[in-house]
C-alpha cells in the first residue's frame, strides 16, 4: 500500500520549480492583502456597531490591530522571499537553492497556521455582531 502523504499538495509543490512557487508567494501577497481588507472592514464595524466599553470589544479591537501587525511581518517575509529567489535565479553567489525550498515551506506553515487564525477571529467577529 503506498504511503498517504500528510499534506500532498504541500508536499508536491516544494518539489516543484520556481515558477510554481513564484505563483505560491504571490496567491500568499494576494490572501494578505483580501485579509486586511478584512480586518479594516471589521474594525470599522465594531467602531459603528459595538458598545465601546466592552471587554469583548475591546478583545477584538486589539486582535485587530495584532494581525495587521502579524501580516505585515508575514508580507515582509514573502517579498524577502521573492527577493531572494530574484537572486537565485540570477545565479549570484550565496544563494542555495534548498535554502530557499526550507523557507518557502516554513512560509507555506506560517500562511496555513494564519489562515486557520484569520478563520477564528473571523467567527469571533461575527458571533459578536449577531448578539449585538
Amino acid at each position: 500500500m503506498p504511503l498517504l502523504l500528510k499534506n500532498p499538495k504541500k508536499d508536491l509543490l516544494l518539489n516543484a520549480g520556481f515558477n510554481v512557487l513564484h505563483q505560491e508567494s504571490k496567491e500568499w501577497l494576494d490572501t494578505i492583502a483580501f485579509w486586511k481588507y478584512e480586518i479594516n472592514f471589521f474594525t470599522e464595524l465594531l467602531n459603528k456597531k459595538v458598545n465601546k466599553t466592552s471587554d469583548f470589544s475591546q478583545l477584538l479591537k486589539t486582535l485587530d490591530k495584532i494581525h495587521l501587525e502579524l501580516m505585515d511581518y508575514l508580507e515582509k517575509d514573502i517579498v524577502a522571499h521573492e527577493k531572494y529567489l530574484t537572486d537565485l535565479e540570477g545565479l549570484k553567489d550565496g544563494f542555495s537553492e534548498i535554502a530557499y525550498r526550507e523557507q518557502h515551506k516554513k512560509l507555506s506553515e506560517s500562511m496555513a497556521l494564519f489562515t486557520e487564525d484569520i478563520k477564528e477571529f473571523k467567527l469571533m467577529v461575527f458571533g459578536y455582531v449577531k448578539n449585538l
